[in-house]
Formats: C-alpha cells, sequence, structure tokens
C-alpha cells in the first residue's frame, strides 16, 4: 500500500503529496533529540554526586537505546516473522546486530557531544574568585 502510494506520487507529476519520509524524519529528528536530552540529564545527575568521569559514560548513556531496537528485533523475529533456518536467522540477527551497533556508535556520539556542550556552557557560567 505505502510503496503503491509513493510510486502514484511519483507517476503523477508531484501534484500529490507523499508525506512518509517527511514523518520519518520527524521521528528521526525526536529520537535524537531525546537521545541528548537524555544524556545531558544522566550527565547532569552525575556531577552532581561529585563524579566527573562523564566522558564514557555519556557515550553509553546515548548509545543505550540501540539494545533496546535489537531486543525488539529478537521479538519481532520470533513472533511476526514466519522464518525458520540458521540461515535465515543467522543473516537477520547479524543484520540487526550491525545496524544496532551502527545506531549505538551514532547515538552515543550524539549524547558525549550534548553532554560536552552542557558542560563546557555550565563551567564557562561558573566565576572563580
Amino acid at each position: 500500500s505505502d510503496v503503491y502510494k509513493r510510486q502514484n506520487a511519483e507517476y503523477m507529476g508531484g501534484h500529490q503529496i507523499y508525506t512518509l519520509y517527511g514523518v520519518l524524519f520527524v521521528a528521526f529528528f525526536l529520537l535524537l533529540n531525546v537521545v541528548a536530552c537524555v544524556s545531558i540529564s544522566m550527565t547532569y545527575f552525575q556531577l552532581s554526586s561529585q563524579d566527573y568521569r562523564w566522558w564514557w559514560r555519556s557515550f553509553i548513556n546515548g548509545g543505550s537505546s540501540s539494545f533496546f531496537i535489537y531486543a525488539y528485533s529478537i521479538y519481532f523475529y520470533f513472533n511476526n516473522t514466519h522464518m525458520f533456518g540458521f540461515l535465515q536467522g543467522s543473516f537477520y540477527f547479524g543484520y540487526m546486530f550491525i545496524g544496532a551497533l551502527a545506531l549505538f556508535l551514532m547515538f552515543g556520539a550524539i549524547g558525549f557531544l550534548s553532554s560536552l556542550k552542557f558542560i563546557t556552557y555550565i563551567y564557562s557560567q561558573s566565576k572563580v574568585d
């Protein structure tokens, strides 16, 4: 159905607006924003407890949402797909692991960079006499 709508919108000369990619972009932007806010919050709580080793923890806090994505892919495999056999399972879980690893690295970088920007801002505002 979605493929039909997209192809129909392309073949009609662009008079119809197909919004799937726009909605996906907005959802992805919101996900990146949530990852940044959660990472900043966790870094703030860590700094409030006098623990200043925030570098790797901010990276792991940002990337930890990819664990849930991989866990959902396991649930999806066993409950919604009709795949069976070692080869199909190994391809599915292998590609999902690579995708989850890529998301872990991307979300971790977003978490680290947002925490770094937050920390440079709060330390630039503090005055030392």
